[in-house]
Formats: structure tokens, sequence, C-alpha cells
């Protein structure tokens, strides 16, 4: 099923609520630009948007983005969708003061390449957030990729992000609360990290 086909019905596949580890870490961002990588239909992007940060989502679904600009006009704010591929999409170098990366999977060579542009894309003391599933994760039933290459563990993210100073890298067990798509106990990893 594809990103569009999934977010094509009338509620939101995810919820409106940000995510849990995002709502308890974004004050850790410096005031000024966030990025959110494979945005969907944008809760976390809204919610930041709402603690005053200018947000730019970014997704591969025109569809969800649609549903991201209506959350935000009904939140009363105001946010930056942009319609592309990670695959394709340009991070600014030394733009942002937080990119945001929530469960947004991906093969792992177009990984490593996102999170070296995601650093590369932070300004001085910019924070990057991350939540991601492990391959723990495909014993459950509550949400995910099917396969394991697109998960992540804390050894590949302590790799991918040598370059920024890690605060929080942890992988665990969570009941994980996002409408539809996510409910129910899941295995996760979680980061936030600087660029110093």
């Amino acid at each position: 099923m594809s990103w569009d086909e999934r977010f094509a019905d009338e509620g939101y596949f995810y919820g409106v609520a940000p995510n849990d580890y995002l709502a308890a870490q974004f004050e850790s961002i410096p005031p000024g630009r966030v990025l959110c990588l494979a945005e969907g239909e944008g809760r976390n992007a809204v919610f930041l948007a709402e603690q005053g940060y200018q947000v730019t989502a970014v997704d591969a679904s025109e569809v969800g983005l649609d549903k991201a600009d209506r959350l935000a006009k009904d939140r009363g704010v105001r946010i930056t969708t942009v319609h592309a591929d990670l695959a394709d999409y340009q991070i600014e170098p030394g733009s942002w003061q937080g990119i945001v990366s929530i469960f947004c999977h991906l093969p792992p060579a177009l990984r490593q390449r996102v999170h070296r542009a995601a650093v590369d894309g932070l300004v001085s003391g910019g924070a990057f957030i991350l939540e991601a599933y492990t391959p723990a994760q495909l014993n459950n039933t509550t949400g995910g990729p099917p396969t394991e290459e697109l998960m992540m563990t804390e050894n590949m993210l302590r790799k991918d992000f040598s370059d920024l100073d890690i605060v929080h890298l942890a992988e665990f067990k969570r009941d994980v609360i996002e409408g539809r798509g996510h409910t129910g106990a899941a295995d996760v990893v979680q980061l936030t990290a600087f660029k110093p």
C-alpha cells in the first residue's frame, strides 16, 4: 500500500498528537528552524510550530502533506510543506536549529546518506531527535516496516551520528499509542544529539 493510499482516509493514520519522545525532547532544540523528515500527516510539525519553531515538513506523500497543511490551519499555525522523496531532497547545510526523524525508515544506503546530510544540515548547537523501530519490532504487530533492513539499532545510530555529541541513545520496549498506525508494545531506539 502506498503512503498516499494509507493517508487517503478521512482520519489521521498516526493520530494528531505529537510523538511522545519528541514531545519530551523538543525543548532541547534552540529557537529557529526545524526540519521534519518523512513527516506524513503533520502531527509533529504542527506541534513544533505551536511551540514557536519555523517548521518545514518533507514527505513523499502529497496526500499526507495536504492533511498536514489542514491540521496546521485548524490549529492556527503555519508550516512549510515540501513534497519530495528523501532520495532527492537536499538538506541545506548549516541551516537548521533542529532536525527531527520520527519513524523515518529508509533502505541502508539512503539512511546513511540522509543521516550524513542531517549532520551537515545542523547549525552549531543544533539538535537531532530520532525515534525508530529496531529489528525486534518484527516480532510485534504494532506498526513499522516489514523488513529488518529498514530498522535501526543503537550501534547503527552511534556510527551514523559519530560527529554529533550524543546525549541520549537507547534501545528498549515501550507502548507507542499513535493513531491506528502505531498502537501497542513496540521495540524502539531513541536518539538525541547536538552538533558541536
